[in-house]
């Protein structure tokens, strides 16, 4: 087999005029007969590479499916060619060696098996033995039954100690004995039995991995089951959710599991004190906010960066005299293992948010005079001579006329308290206005006189964030609020380099495939697809597309009328809480009952979705509002087709919209789906002027008969790859800040 060499030690460069360098270092050839998985892989992957014929398109999709995989000492790569028993070099600059490996390689990754899913980025079934595993794990749990519940725990202590010991919690007896453990004590408590497929989703995640489950397969459920097997270590797990009411359901509804078999449980909540929240990082499982373990760690290290030095001295001192030196406090306990529910929302979508601690400055009050004179001059300057804004509206500039014009307004702010330039407190009043929009970037709390932003990738409200740089006051003063003080920012974090901090790590979402080459790049995640447990029902229908927002919006509401005349259950789902009102007002005027999703994260949030599968019920609902929440069919509502889902646009990206389709036909039951396009809908709009035009030119009364789906699908993924693209520059950034930092302080 002729397809990979492996470098210890080295790491490959791109230099000018040579498509890859590679040195060679000592290696031995090792024989892949016995390795099945490897050559099919390498055969799969050899065979897209032979099929393009651009010679850089192939070396970009190889970076992107190729993750270096850094170790302490040795950076690896793995290098695939058509002409390995020649000796030449390929048509991709490729060097064409025999099969060879080094052996230190091979020792550190345990087997080709798992060198190939560490390089490779792949979405696999579960195994053949995992079904295996699966059945014994279900006869052990039979065997239980029988069993008190104190002879439950003491068979959990002896399974502790094992793992405390050295075994491995991966291993298949203990990956058994974990899995019927829990299995019995769920039947116990909650009086349900684990299916098979959600046991074959257990052992993915308990083995570090990513489980691919549909809507309403129990992923609550599910998460238990890694939870339990890591917690035997002792040291800690971290069950994270999307939102603090999500993971005090989940808290309350499997703790008692967890007791049941002598292991604590606890509950993060976001305004628990110091002491509380230790209390619930002590537990062997802890429930919370995803978001919130992040504040905790950078209190932490805030905490620790703020204690006083001692002078010279001082410690030898403390030590004579027999005094303890005192310590920072910490809230957590090290890192150990972490389950992340939506694990696609909280690594991806979420990935461009850092997690950004800040506090009140109460030295540098700010001077509202300041910002209402920024705003007056901002409404004053004329676009395109003053200032200018990016293709996609998401940067404005002053150009030279315009500091010059904003020059005669800063001799009046002169006389007021300054935290930046005039001209940044300019710029920011022209991003309030010309950038931001009301009921799509925030809201505003008429009772509370307050600025709320909204989560543009969940439509959700989060009345606990701000803007920075003065652009939130900017805002404040464009809605005629009261300004608040500005935040001191305290510390910060990416995603990406904060779920590395965890040891271990694996996540449930019913959308992750697609998202390979990304999870793998940051978080060495692979993805282990789990088949439905019943046929899935899912009717699609074709796609319709408008000239418009106004003929497809009349269109979208055409539809509703005719569905809900038959009493099947409709769910419309928007990109914004902008597009949701419209419709409401509109179906209202239609004297159509509707319940509206504004985007609050409690439970009358999940009250409402939950009841979006009963008979005649209408539900308009941002395309994440409630997720987390299963739709049940009520009654008759199965006969008359299920739940129907229209999707009012096309999603940035594919995985939204997919999240959106199966709230439709959960656990095998009927639902359908259609999605309405217009030319002016934002991913059309700003990605793909020439469809524009395709679409305005419109066949019948505003509609395009042409099907353009593959199209849309192409710019989806064209502007999923611009994303992942700005996700790795900022991981790249923050990667050379910390080298920088960490730098200077040995220094």
């Amino acid at each position: 087999m002729h397809v990979a060499r492996m470098h210890q030690g080295l790491c490959q460069q791109r230099v000018p005029n040579q498509r890859i360098v590679a040195i060679r270092g000592q290696t031995k050839s090792v024989g892949f007969s016995n390795e099945r998985c490897f050559v099919r892989e390498a055969q799969v992957f050899q065979s897209k590479l032979l099929r393009t014929t651009d010679c850089e398109q192939p070396l970009m999709r190889l970076e992107h499916n190729f993750c270096s995989l850094w170790g302490k000492s040795c950076g690896l790569r793995m290098l695939f060619s058509n002409s390995a028993r020649s000796g030449t070099t390929d048509t991709f600059g490729f060097e064409a060696p025999k099969v060879t490996l080094t052996m230190n390689t091979l020792a550190s990754l345990g087997s080709l098996s798992d060198a190939v899913g560490t390089l490779l980025p792949t979405s696999n079934a579960p195994r053949r033995k995992d079904h295996d595993w699966v059945k014994a794990a279900r006869e052990q749990a039979d065997s239980h039954q029988q069993s008190s519940n104190e002879c439950l725990v003491q068979l959990t202590r002896g399974l502790q100690q094992r793992v405390q010991s050295g075994a491995d919690p991966a291993s298949k007896q203990v990956l058994i004995e974990g899995f019927a453990l829990v299995t019995e004590s769920a039947r116990r408590v909650l009086g349900i039995s684990y299916y098979d497929v959600q046991l074959l989703a257990g052992l993915a995640l308990s083995r570090g991995r990513i489980a691919e489950m549909q809507t309403g397969e129990g992923k609550t459920f599910v998460a238990a089951l890694p939870a339990f097997i890591h917690a035997l270590h002792g040291e800690g797990v971290h069950v994270l959710t999307v939102n603090d009411y999500l993971a005090q359901r989940d808290f309350e509804q499997m703790g008692p599991v967890f007791e049941l078999l002598g292991m604590s449980a606890g509950f993060l909540k976001p305004s628990a004190s110091p002491d509380d929240k230790r209390a619930a990082y002590a537990c062997d499982i802890t429930y919370g906010p995803g978001y919130e373990f992040g504040f905790d760690y950078l209190r932490d290290q805030a905490a620790m960066l703020n204690q006083r030095r001692p002078r010279l001295g001082e410690r030898f001192s403390k030590r004579l005299r027999g005094e303890q030196e005192s310590a920072v406090a910490s809230i957590q306990r090290p890192f150990h293992f972490c389950v992340i529910d939506e694990i696609d929302s909280v690594l991806i979508d979420e990935a461009t948010t850092p997690l950004l601690l800040s506090e009140g400055a109460p030295d540098r009050l700010p001077d509202n005079t300041a910002f209402l004179i920024a705003k007056e001059t901002a409404e004053s300057l004329t676009a395109d001579r003053d200032y200018l804004m990016d293709a996609k509206g998401q940067r404005v500039s002053l150009t030279s006329e315009g500091i010059q014009t904003i020059a005669e307004a800063g001799e009046l702010a002169a006389g007021h308290v300054l935290l930046r330039p005039w001209s940044l407190y300019v710029r920011q009043a022209l991003h309030a206005e010309r950038l931001l929009k009301r009921d799509v970037d925030y809201v505003v709390d008429e009772k509370e006189q307050t600025v709320l932003l909204v989560d543009k990738n969940t439509g959700r409200i989060f009345p606990d964030r701000c803007w920075r740089d003065g652009l939130h006051q900017a805002v404040q003063a464009k809605e005629g609020l009261p300004i608040t003080p500005e935040q001191q920012p305290v510390g910060h974090i990416t995603r990406q380099r904060f779920f590395q901090l965890y040891p271990g790590r694996c996540g449930m979402t019913g959308t992750a495939a697609g998202n390979e080459s990304e999870l793998q790049y940051f978080y060495r995640l692979p993805i282990t697809v789990i088949p439905t447990r019943k046929r899935n029902r899912r009717l699609s229908l074709t796609t319709r597309y408008f000239a418009d927002t106004t003929t497809k919006s009349a269109a979208i509401i055409d539809e509703v009328q005719r569905v809900h005349a038959t009493g099947q259950p409709i769910l419309v789902g928007t990109r914004t809480i902008e597009i949701s009102e419209a419709f409401a007002e509109q179906l209202g005027e239609k004297q159509i009952p509707f319940c509206l999703l504004n985007g609050k994260q409690d439970d009358e949030e999940a009250s409402i979705i939950a009841r979006a599968g009963e008979v005649g019920a209408v539900t308009i609902a941002t395309n994440m509002a409630g997720r987390g929440t299963d739709i049940k069919l009520g009654p008759g509502a199965e006969r008359l087709g299920g739940l129907h889902v229209i999707g009012t646009e096309r999603h940035e990206s594919p995985r939204v919209d997919r999240q959106l389709v199966g709230r439709a036909a959960r656990q095998g039951d009927p639902g359908s789906y259609q999605f309405f396009v217009a030319a002016d809908d934002q991913l059309v709009a700003m990605y793909a002027p020439a469809l524009v035009n395709r679409l305005k030119r419109s066949d019948v009364d505003g509609e395009v008969t042409t099907d353009i789906s593959g199209e849309i699908a192409k710019l989806q993924r064209k502007v999923e790859q611009l994303h992942f693209e700005q996700r790795k520059q900022m991981f790249a950034h923050d990667r050379w800040l910390d080298q920088v930092l960490s730098t200077l302080a040995e220094e």
